[in-house]
């Protein structure tokens, strides 16, 4: 992600449209280092998140409340002496730093006009809310950081306020066309790294942006590059700029399908192979962003214990198939066995005494076979010993087939509750996976507690053709879509041989156009574990020729007369209901 300068400045010109001019009405602070302001301007009202985590700063203009403690903080407590009702006189940035500055007019105990500053400083790990007065001395900080912490600057109440220039940057905004190339080349390294550590504001991924738009690779220093691509580079680099300085943003998220993979204040034209989405304001974007990567983490971090239960299960059974498998390698000696039995009751009369082998002729096959010897026993009981290995390793190839089968079947669910669990979008879908394994015996249902309530859906899409598609998102909706749900003239649709999701076309008793087959298609290999790939071979068959096995795992069918195609895994081009 890329929260610098760039998108600070468009925060900056929306903050300052919004919130100018109005009054701070409430100040909460829902979580140790964040803040939520209350604004009111005229008849409207905004609330302002403010967050100066070390994992997530961030600050933007949001529509989602947040409750405060009981108790507030002692930070909150002074602020609300002093800004509450203050009217917002400006919200600016120096130059393009990843710094917000509020200046707040308010009146003090004697009546007074005065003014304050609350500045936010986004800057990853050292991100600080700092309130200030006139003289921009500390009044206060969200946090403190004395010398100890930090030799470059202390946040303490009463030390002055400054802007650390720790690397000595140039600010992008002002920088003539001399001063760029001479900074450049004075710095040995690959451009796009040159790039954000020479200008203030600029990111990695901005820095590779304007390579992009120059056609120049980023891995090359910048003495390398002759005077025309020199030029080039910075009048990308104007450009953006350019916007920047006249406040002609665009925010943007870039998709990879449903997965969030960047935003930006401008368009992002390095990522020109993925879907890029554009909102009306930088703060819709942060929002949404954050909303879709903390929904993403909460279910990666709610499905942890399913996931160590699976994985844990699936390792032993892996390792139970693979001994199996050796034990079954073992058993086909037994043929051999059987043989050197049958030749010694035919020949043993020809072993001398106490001999260790007896060469005969197999009847069978007509070739010599030399018969490894007991000394110690007679022919006779040579030949019963070697029938007693041949009948053990029978019994136990006969029981080997049996558990291979139940071996394989249970770490083919296995991997399929794994799948579904890499798809789960929401917590409702994680209580059905949990129920499916408490059925099947991997976890323990807690003392009387009952059956939970099942509130998760399959996927839903609507193909360009205007057909219904389902997509099972764990293995009780799979059996449920295919079994329950579609007709025999529906069409079913799976990833070829590997775990995936069951995904039923309503036909309503037409013929599916080609394009209909092609986005189904694409479902089923995008919800299966080859969805990462670019491409997945898919079966395909009518509804009617799918069995279930009596006694099999939930989501498990066979079939026999199927079609196949070879299945793109993007479905962004596919309505979703």
């Amino acid at each position: 992600m890329a929260f610098d300068g760039i998108v600070v400045a468009a925060l900056t010109k929306e903050m300052s449209c919004c919130l100018t001019e109005g009054r701070i009405y409430k100040i909460a602070q829902p979580e140790k280092d964040e803040l939520l302001l209350t604004v009111r301007k005229e008849k409207e009202q905004f609330l302002l998140l403010i967050s100066a985590g070390a994992g997530l700063p961030l600050i933007y203009l949001t529509d989602e409340k947040k409750a405060g403690p009981a108790t507030a903080p002692n930070f909150c407590m002074l602020l609300r002496k002093h800004i509450q009702n203050g009217r917002i006189v400006s919200v600016t940035q120096p130059g393009l730093e990843r710094i917000i500055d509020f200046e707040i007019e308010h009146r003090n105990e004697m009546g007074d006009l005065c003014r304050k500053h609350l500045r936010i400083e986004i800057m990853g790990k050292h991100s600080n809310v700092i309130f200030c007065d006139e003289s921009d001395k500390i009044i206060d900080s969200i946090k403190h950081i004395s010398a100890q912490i930090s030799s470059v600057r202390e946040v303490l109440p009463g030390r002055d306020y400054f802007v650390p220039e720790t690397m000595e940057k140039l600010s992008p905004l002002t920088v003539s066309l001399e001063d760029f190339c001479r900074a450049l080349e004075a710095k040995p390294m690959p451009l796009g790294k040159a790039l954000y550590q020479t200008f203030t504001g600029i990111s990695p991924v901005m820095a590779e942006e304007i390579l992009f738009r120059a056609s120049l690779e980023s891995d090359h220093p910048f003495s390398s590059l002759e005077e025309g691509e020199r030029l080039r580079l910075y009048g990308c680099f104007c450009r953006i700029m350019e916007d920047v300085k006249t406040g002609a943003f665009s925010p943007c998220i870039v998709y990879d399908g449903r997965q969030p993979v960047e935003f930006s204040a401008v368009p992002l034209k390095q990522y020109g192979d993925l879907e890029t989405v554009f909102f009306e304001s930088m703060s819709k974007v942060l929002q949404t962003y954050y909303g879709e990567r903390n929904l993403q983490s909460r279910i990666r971090q709610r499905s942890v214990d399913l996931r160590k239960i699976v994985q844990t299960a699936l390792e032993r059974n892996v390792k139970k198939y693979d001994l199996q498998s050796r034990q079954m390698k073992d058993t086909e000696k037994m043929d051999k066995y059987k043989v050197y039995g049958e030749l010694l009751h035919t020949y043993g009369y020809l072993a001398e005494e106490g001999a260790r082998s007896l060469d005969a002729e197999d009847y069978h096959t007509g070739e010599m076979v030399s018969i490894p010897l007991d000394p110690q026993l007679t022919p006779q009981e040579n030949a019963k010993k070697y029938f007693d290995r041949y009948s053990k390793l029978k019994r136990t190839r006969e029981a080997l087939v049996s558990l291979l089968k139940e071996t394989g079947a249970e770490i083919a669910h296995l991997e399929s509750v794994s799948n579904a669990l890499d798809i789960a979008r929401g917590e409702e879908d994680l209580v059905q996976i949990k129920e499916e394994l408490i059925q099947a015996g991997y976890i323990k249902r807690k003392g009387n507690s009952k059956k939970p309530r099942i509130t998760s859906t399959p996927f839903h899409y609507i193909s360009s053709d205007g057909y219904e598609i389902f997509v099972g998102k764990n293995n009780l909706q799979n059996e449920e879509l295919t079994f329950k749900v579609a007709s025999g003239s529906d069409w079913w649709f799976h990833a070829k041989g590997i775990p995936g999701s069951h995904v039923i076309v309503k036909a309503r008793g037409e013929e599916l156009p080609d394009r209909t087959f092609e986005e189904a298609a694409a479902l089923a290999a995008h919800f299966s574990k080859g969805g990462s790939n670019d491409r997945v071979e898919v079966d395909y068959v009518e509804r009617k020729h799918v069995k279930k096995p009596n006694g099999s795992k939930p989501g498990f069918v066979v079939y026999y007369t199927n079609y196949s195609m070879v299945a793109k895994t993007d479905i962004s081009h596919i309505r979703q209901i």
